[in-house]
Formats: C-alpha cells, structure tokens, sequence
C-alpha cells in the first residue's frame, strides 16, 4: 500500500488518554486530506450495533483502520475491518497490549510509516462457525451487557440459509480470539459434548468451553490454563474451564479440522461468545462448528514481529536478579 487513502477510528472512549490520541489522528488525516471516520461508536448508537459490513461502508470501507484502546478495543476493529479486508493498526492505552502495536506517544511516527508503506503486513487466521439454528439472544439479557461490554452486537446474519452437506447455518461471523460457549446459570454447568471432524472426543461438565486461534492462545485459553502458541502456527487450540473430570488438558489441531460443540439435554443454556462478545444462546439439542475462516486478519506490523517477545515483556518473564545476571544468550 503506497498511501492511505481513507482511515476508520475505533476509540476506547472512556480513557482519556485515548480521545487525546484520536484527536492526534483525526489531525494528521485532515492535514493530509484523508477522510477519518469513527466507527463502532457507542456512546450514540441508535439502540443497536451495526453488523461489521454495515460498519464499514458507513466509513466508506477505510483501507486503514485505526484502533486507540487496548486488545478489546483491537478486536473491535478487526471485526470491522475483516469485510474489506483493510489493514489495522492498534494504539496501546491498555495494560497489556499483545495486539496493539505502537505506544500513544509514537502514533504520528506510526501514521506517517503505513503512509509511507514502511511496515509489514502481519497475517492472522481467524475463526468463524456454522450453527444448528440462527443465533439469537433472548429478551432480558441485554441489560446485563450494559455492565462493562457496552452494546451489544446484533446476532450474526446467516450466510447461506442450509449448507450443502448438512453441517447446518453458516454464520457471518469472524473472531481473531476465540469462539467461547459458556453456561448461563451461576448454578449450573455446561455440559457438551465435542467432536472433532465429526467424530465424539469427549463430554464436558464445564463453566465454559474455549476454541481460540493461535492469536487467541495468550487470552481466555491462556487464563483457563491452556498453551501459549506463535501465532505463525495456524492453529485451532481448545481448552475446558474448570471441567468436572480428570481430563482438563487443552488439544491443538490443524487449521483445516473444525470442532463440533453440542449441548447436551441435561445442560442447562449456554451463551455463545465472539472475541468476547455475546452472539447468541443455545438451547440443549443445539449446536455449533468452529472452523478457521477463509477471512485473515491484517495486521500492521513497524517491527520484525517478535511474538515470544511481546510474551517475556508483558508476562516479565526475564526481570529477575539471576536473568539479568547473566544477558548472553547460547550461540
């Protein structure tokens, strides 16, 4: 990409630090001439989210999408930019960061390099899933998303009514993280079962049930005891949360294998999850696949990317008196 032609902003806007920032941007493009739009903008949404293609034609489908916030606010924006596959560039005001790429005080340097296309262009396999039924989320939940989610999202739209083969309702849906089915009630497990390819590997009592991405493997998975994976492996990782049984390890599979999640008729419902968004909720006898996406993110990198270094760095994993005794690292 020689120039930017059009900039999509998608801002935390309860920092402060964060709206100083986007004013940053917003400077840079008109002084440029580049059109910037905010989009995902929840303080004046209209009593509901728009679904992420919507989004981007409002910004006149950006080739650039600016993301000033921490890791969820950057998810926020790869779900918009994923439709016309613009790149993203993540501005960290968070506390941890795996996602975002350029601290608050280097976003003009940072703007200028993409401008210029001095950067590189990371890509990340992302998740999507078919259903056994359109998702929806029933009346009542919604006031219980207004506590630190914000709006919800709108249920994801079917792509194609019935798949050819029988795997059920494909979603419109895509998730860099992960696709988490997880119990309603505080009284009641999940209990699923989950197959591989079509074929049962086990039955879970569970709080919650993560497939994340390898992109995902350092979020909810990580936290539920599941494996940190390079996200230059594609990769599908799945993790129990606190199962009821001895077998509680994480599985790692192919990008092209799909993993079958079914709640079971003694379960009770189970809320479905995108990257930490409510999408919909399950009934038992119902079911989902997640499968990687033909979709990749596009991530903007002004660095080699580093990941196991991004992971030493946020975790501190080197900060000890014997680690700084001895720097040289093995020939």
């Amino acid at each position: 990409m020689a120039s930017v032609s059009r900039i999509g902003l998608v801002v935390h806007g309860g920092k402060e630090s964060a709206r100083r920032t986007a004013g940053e941007v917003r400077a840079w493009a008109a002084a440029r001439g580049i059109p910037c739009t905010d989009i995902d903008v929840w303080d004046d949404f209209d009593g509901h989210r728009r679904h992420a293609k919507e989004e981007a034609e409002r910004a006149g489908n950006p080739d650039l999408i600016v993301t000033v916030g921490g890791d969820g606010t950057f998810l926020r924006g790869v779900r918009v930019a994923a439709p016309v596959e613009s790149l993203v560039l993540g501005v960290n005001v968070g506390r941890v960061g795996f996602l975002t790429e350029v601290a608050t005080e280097d976003v003009i340097a940072a703007l200028d390099a993409v401008n210029d296309g001095a950067f590189q262009e990371d890509s990340r396999m992302t998740l999507t899933m078919c259903a056994s039924r359109p998702l929806s989320i029933p009346k009542g939940i919604e006031p219980m998303l207004r506590y630190g989610r914000g709006p919800a999202l709108p249920p994801p739209t079917p792509r194609r009514r019935e798949m050819s083969d029988g795997e059920g309702i494909q979603l419109d849906v895509l998730g860099l993280n992960d696709i988490v089915v997880e119990k309603l009630a505080r009284d009641r497990q999940a209990s699923l079962a989950v197959y591989v390819d079509g074929r049962q590997f086990a039955v879970y009592s569970t709080d919650a049930f993560v497939v994340a991405s390898s992109t995902g493997s350092t979020a909810y998975s990580f936290s539920a005891g599941g494996p940190i994976v390079s996200p230059g492996l594609d990769a599908l990782v799945f993790t129990p949360v606190a199962p009821h049984m001895v077998f509680n390890r994480s599985v790692v599979l192919a990008p092209q294998q799909r993993v079958g999640i079914r709640v079971l008729e003694r379960s009770g419902e189970a809320a479905v999850s995108v990257d930490g968004q409510l999408r919909g909720v399950l009934e038992p006898g119902d079911w989902i696949t997640v499968q990687a996406s033909s979709r990749r993110a596009r991530l903007v990198r002004l660095d080699e990317p580093d990941f196991l270094c991004r992971v030493r760095d946020r975790f501190g994993l080197a900060d000890s008196v014997a680690a700084l005794a001895d720097e040289r690292p093995p020939r």
